[in-house]
C-alpha cells in the first residue's frame, strides 16, 4: 500500500522529466538546423569567392580614332658632309702653327708655316736661269730674222727657255708649299703637330671638319625604294641630348640596290654649326604617309602570333580571339583595318594567360586617347607599311 502511494506520488515527477527531455531535444534539433543553414551559406560564398578567383585580371584599352603617319625608322652616326685631311706637300720644320684645334678657318687660310730657305733659293737660281734665256732667245730672233741664225739653233733656245720657265714654275710651287693652306673651310678636329717639329713630305698635320651640314646615311631595304623620296622630312633624337628632336631632310636616294644586302643608302642631311656634332649617333624616322582618321588600337594588345594578326577583345565578361587586319604602325599605336570596331575593349596586359572564351576581371579601362607622349621617339621600330 505504501509502494502504491509512493508510485502515485512520483507521477509528476517522471511528467517534469520527460518534459525537460523533450525541450532539449528540440533545442539540440533547433541547433542543428540553424547549424547546417550557416554552413550552406557558407559554401555559397566560397563558390562565389572561388568563381572570382578564377576569372584573369586583365588590363584594357578602347578601340579609338586618331592621326597616324607611315614612318620609317633607323640609326645612323653623323658625319660631316666635307672634311679634309691637311698634308705637308714638302719637307721641313714648322717655323709657325697658326690655329688650335676647334678653330674656325676658311678655305685658303694659311694654317702652318714651314721652313723655306732652300726653296726660297731654289726658285732665285730657277729664276735667273729664266732670264739669262730670255735675253739669248730675244737675240737669237733677231739675228733669226737677218738670216744670221739657223732654223734649227732658233728652236734649241726656244726649248732652253720652256725648260727654264717650267722649272721656276715648278720651283715656285714648291715654294708655296711651304705655307699649309686649308683646302676647305670648317673646324679643326685636330692638330698633330707643334712649332719646331719636322715634317715629312705628304705626312697629315691638321684635319678640318665642314660641321655646316651634317648627313646620316641609311641602308633601308628594297622593299621601301618605292615610297622614300628626296625631300621627305626627318625628324631626330641623338643619344647626346635626349628628348630634343632635330629636323632634317632626305637629301638624296641611291636608287641602286645592294645584291649582297639587298638595301640602298638614304642620306639625310641636318644643318649643323649648332649643338649636333659630327660622330654622334642619331635615331631617325622619315615620315612618308599620313592618315587623319584612323581607328587604332594600342600595339601592345596585339598577340605575338606567328600567323595572321588578332587580338583579344571583351565582349561580357569573356574574351574572344578576334583576327585583326593591320595598317600602319605607329610607335605604340597600330592601324586597325579590319576586325575590331570602335570602342571596343582589348586587352593590353595579360594576354599570355587567356584562350578563348576565358573569363576576365577588368583591373582598369585606358580609353586611347591623343597625347604629344604618345608620339615614338625616333630610332625605335615605330612603323611599318602592311
Amino acid at each position: 500500500m505504501r509502494q502504491l502511494t509512493n508510485n502515485r506520488n512520483s507521477g509528476p515527477a517522471v511528467r517534469g522529466t520527460v518534459a525537460l527531455a523533450a525541450l532539449a531535444l528540440a533545442c539540440t534539433l533547433g541547433l542543428s538546423a540553424c547549424k547546417g543553414g550557416a554552413g550552406a551559406a557558407e559554401a555559397q560564398a566560397k563558390e562565389a569567392k572561388d568563381k572570382v578567383s578564377d576569372a584573369v585580371p586583365v588590363e584594357v584599352a578602347q578601340a579609338s580614332r586618331r592621326a597616324i603617319a607611315a614612318s620609317y625608322t633607323g640609326t645612323a652616326p653623323l658625319e660631316a658632309r666635307a672634311e679634309s685631311q691637311v698634308v705637308a706637300k714638302t719637307s721641313g720644320v714648322a717655323l709657325d702653327v697658326m690655329v688650335e684645334e676647334g678653330q674656325l678657318v676658311k678655305a685658303g687660310q694659311v694654317l702652318v708655316r714651314l721652313d723655306s730657305a732652300r726653296a726660297e733659293q731654289q726658285a732665285a737660281q730657277t729664276a735667273a736661269t729664266m732670264r739669262k734665256l730670255e735675253a739669248n732667245y730675244a737675240r737669237a730672233r733677231q739675228m733669226a730674222d737677218q738670216r744670221l741664225l739657223s732654223a734649227n739653233d732658233a728652236d734649241q733656245l726656244r726649248y732652253d727657255l720652256d725648260s727654264a720657265r717650267a722649272a721656276n714654275r715648278l720651283a715656285t710651287l714648291e715654294l708655296s708649299y711651304a705655307k699649309v693652306e686649308a683646302p676647305i673651310s670648317g673646324v679643326v678636329a685636330s692638330r698633330s703637330i707643334k712649332t719646331g717639329n719636322f715634317v715629312q713630305i705628304n705626312s697629315p698635320i691638321i684635319r678640318i671638319v665642314d660641321t655646316s651640314q651634317l648627313e646620316a646615311t641609311l641602308n633601308v631595304p628594297e622593299r621601301e625604294l618605292a615610297t622614300l623620296k628626296a625631300g621627305l622630312p626627318v625628324q631626330m633624337l641623338v643619344d647626346a641630348m635626349p628628348g630634343k628632336p632635330f629636323t632634317g631632310t632626305v637629301a638624296r636616294v641611291a636608287p641602286v640596290v645592294d645584291s649582297g644586302s639587298g638595301t640602298f643608302r638614304v642620306i639625310c642631311s641636318f644643318e649643323g654649326g649648332g649643338v649636333l656634332q659630327p660622330g654622334m649617333f642619331g635615331r631617325l624616322r622619315i615620315d612618308y604617309d599620313n592618315r587623319a582618321d584612323a581607328l587604332v588600337v594600342p600595339r601592345a594588345a596585339l598577340l605575338d602570333d606567328e600567323g595572321d594578326p588578332a587580338v583579344f577583345v571583351v565582349r561580357g565578361k569573356k574574351v574572344s580571339r578576334v583576327p585583326v587586319k593591320l595598317g600602319y604602325m605607329d610607335g605604340a599605336w597600330a592601324e586597325i583595318r579590319s576586325g575590331v570596331k570602335l570602342g571596343e575593349q582589348v586587352v593590353v596586359a595579360g594576354k599570355t594567360a587567356l584562350r578563348e572564351g576565358t573569363e576576365v576581371l577588368l583591373i582598369n579601362t585606358k580609353p586611347a586617347t591623343v597625347a604629344a607622349a604618345d608620339k615614338p621617339a625616333a630610332g625605335k621600330p615605330a612603323s611599318d607599311k602592311q
